[in-house]
């Protein structure tokens, strides 16, 4: 009897197995198509999510959730609820972080922020200036203003002592500035009132003018020295502790002949490591006058930004225009030219109190707002200022 071949031993076995890979088959898709119609379900779901969240509002109330800080001051200026403030900060279980020992609460982060925007905003030293925050009532800044020296050495010869640098200490102190703007109680129980909106406008514009006059002209006695109040000398002459002067070439005004080389000599002046990140500083009469000025072939010096928002540039450095500075008379300094941030350093307290009066200008309710700040130049070499003299 003739033995079975060994291909028709394994035609069963391939049937077999063609048989279970079709039944797995089928089995892999029918799992595929009952995943891909779950994930279609959450993206229809995500998808009428997202259209909700487009449509308008259909009622002004504010919706979005705000701090527990945020909610219990805006409970203390409209109702004078200071026992919510205390009550944070025992859950907190950080004493005194919103209630002051002194008196008032601290301005939530929104609020405080929104001030800090609108003064760093303003035309005003603040814009470019150094800003430290601290905690102590004064800051000290060390200055090292001289050369250290150095020599060149061969391998065998003596090495011999070189010049140390002098360093000296700058104190700025810490002054209380302070705004108390008001509204009637009728105001403020109105919820329609954006109350943390309007305290944080009214706050920061008082605060911004009390400190541009003074980080320009104060003289340092209960409020920030500005940089018109140290010494100033002719540049050829100058020394560590006095501003440096260039002359306008004409007593009150620029010169007739040639009244743009005054500000090229100004610019100049400045030591070259610090032109990199140098800038003017006048008000905006100044800037009217220097606007006029025109270079040898008929050209105006002066350069509008090229983008919205960025300043014009004089000479190719950036404007900026700071209302307290002095106009252009006999011997003033209208023009300042130097880098801000190095020249001049501004210290502060980061937290901002307000203490709500509802009994001294009844029936409006005092917002007495304070905040410690104080300024100082901390490098003399860093600012030269042009006088307007022959």
């Amino acid at each position: 009897m003739p033995t079975p071949s060994t291909d028709s031993q394994s035609a069963p076995d391939v049937k077999s197995a063609l048989t279970g890979f079709a039944a797995d088959f089928r089995g892999f898709r029918t799992d595929l198509e009952r995943r891909l119609a779950e994930q279609s379900t959450r993206l229809d779901a995500l998808d009428r999510k997202a259209i909700a969240s487009a449509r308008p509002a259909l009622s002004s109330t504010r919706t979005d959730p705000a701090s527990p800080h945020q909610k219990a001051f805006a409970a203390y200026v409209r109702q004078g609820d200071e026992d919510r403030v205390r009550h944070l900060d025992l859950e907190e279980k950080a004493l005194t972080t919103a209630v002051a020992a002194e008196g008032g609460v601290l301005v939530d982060p929104q609020t405080a922020s929104r001030i800090e925007t609108v003064l760093r905003s303003s035309s005003s030293l603040r814009s470019v200036a150094r800003i430290v925050q601290v905690e102590a009532t004064a800051y000290d800044a060390l200055v090292d203003h001289t050369e250290m020296g150095a020599a060149w050495i061969t391998e065998s010869s003596a090495i011999s002592e070189t010049a140390t640098p002098n360093i000296d200490r700058i104190s700025i102190p810490l002054h209380e500035l302070s705004a108390t703007p008001k509204a009637s109680q009728r105001l403020l129980d109105d919820s329609a009132f954006d109350v943390e909106g309007w305290l944080a406008e009214r706050i920061a514009a008082r605060f911004a003018r009390a400190e541009n006059a003074a980080f320009i002209s104060g003289d340092g006695v209960d409020k920030p020295k500005g940089i018109l109040a140290h010494p100033v000398i002719d540049n050829a002459s100058w020394t560590w502790g006095t501003l440096g002067t260039i002359p306008s070439g004409a007593d009150g005004a620029f010169s007739a002949s040639d009244p743009g080389d005054a500000l090229v000599t100004l610019v100049y002046a400045l030591p070259a490591g610090y032109r990199a990140n140098a800038a003017f500083l006048m008000n905006s009469a100044t800037a009217g006058a220097v606007r006029k000025l025109k270079d040898a072939d008929g050209r105006y010096l002066w350069a509008e930004g090229l983008t919205e928002g960025q300043p014009a540039r004089l000479l190719g450095y950036p404007v900026l225009i700071a209302e307290d500075m002095p106009d252009i008379a006999s011997g003033s300094h209208a023009i300042a030219f130097g880098d801000m941030r190095a020249a001049y350093t501004i210290a502060e307290r980061p937290d901002l109190r307000v203490l709500r009066d509802p009994y001294s200008a009844k029936p409006h309710v005092l917002f007495y707002a304070t905040r410690r700040v104080g300024g100082d130049i901390t490098d003399f070499a860093a600012l030269k200022l042009l006088q307007f003299s022959s």
